[in-house]
């Protein structure tokens, strides 16, 4: 199990409906996006950590070894704004203003990750994909996804076991075997893909599978009270960005 789908679980609010979590932390993504950088973006960007760590309860390690990942993309996408190709100034030259746009680019783009990672850290996908069938998804759409979701883990599991054997044969001790353990890894990682999935659909044919996968959803239900805190909070927000935003010369 993956670090960020084992804190889903073991989330405060786990037991909270999707919906109420979609609120809150998706409507904190939208206004990410749509509020002006400054100081829209990192008064988002504030909040959602507030709520990470605090309501939340996801661990602040945790949160940091899941947040850089995509850190690293918004960091990376902000820096192509620094210079520009052509014009001039030769064939690549400073951009004009490109530290500022650079700068409002990360924030929205970090701020707006927060916001996901909030619902992907208390929302595990085993409640929510077999709710999407509800809300008017395919219910064979629905089912493809929770099959990859299973056999992604079984996969990587897979993956770590052949890593760990070729290491305790010595398999990594100079860049030639590395490079054919690498290779090894890839080939044995493809047949046991195909052999599990096999099994998978040998073993649903053998469970009269009808063409949709009955599993149990932990019973929940809508918390308007905090559906309502969430709008609430996310209203107040933006009304502070554009008194503030009125208020900058």
């Amino acid at each position: 199990m993956l670090p960020i789908d084992a804190a889903a679980h073991s989330s405060r609010w786990r037991r909270r409906h999707p919906v109420d979590k979609a609120v809150l932390g998706l409507g904190l993504t939208v206004l990410a996006v749509s509020l002006p950088p400054w100081p829209g973006a990192a008064l988002v960007l504030v909040t959602a950590l507030v709520v990470l760590l605090g309501p939340a309860g996801v661990p602040g390690r945790r949160l940091w070894r899941a947040y850089r990942v995509p850190l690293g993309f918004c960091v990376t996408g902000a820096l192509t704004l620094l210079v520009q190709v052509g014009g001039p100034g030769g064939f690549v030259s400073p951009a004009p203003e490109g530290p500022l746009r650079a700068a409002e680019l990360l924030l929205r783009t970090s701020a707006a990750s927060l916001g996901v990672l909030l619902f992907a850290f208390t929302t595990p996908m085993s409640d929510l994909l077999p709710r999407l069938v509800r809300a008017g998804v395919p219910a064979p759409l629905v089912d493809v996804a929770l099959v990859m979701y299973r056999m992604s883990f079984l996969l990587l599991d897979s993956v770590r076991r052949i890593g760990q054997a070729q290491a305790a044969r010595l398999g990594h001790t100079t860049r030639a075997a590395s490079w054919r353990s690498l290779g090894g890894l890839g080939a044995t990682a493809f047949v046991r893909s195909f052999d599990r999935a096999a099994r998978l659909q040998a073993g649903l044919a053998g469970r009269g599978y009808d063409g949709t996968l009955r599993v149990l959803v932990p019973e929940a239900r809508v918390s308007v009270r905090f559906s309502a805190a969430s709008l609430g909070l996310l209203a107040a927000l933006a009304a502070v960005t554009l008194l503030l935003e009125s208020r900058m010369p």
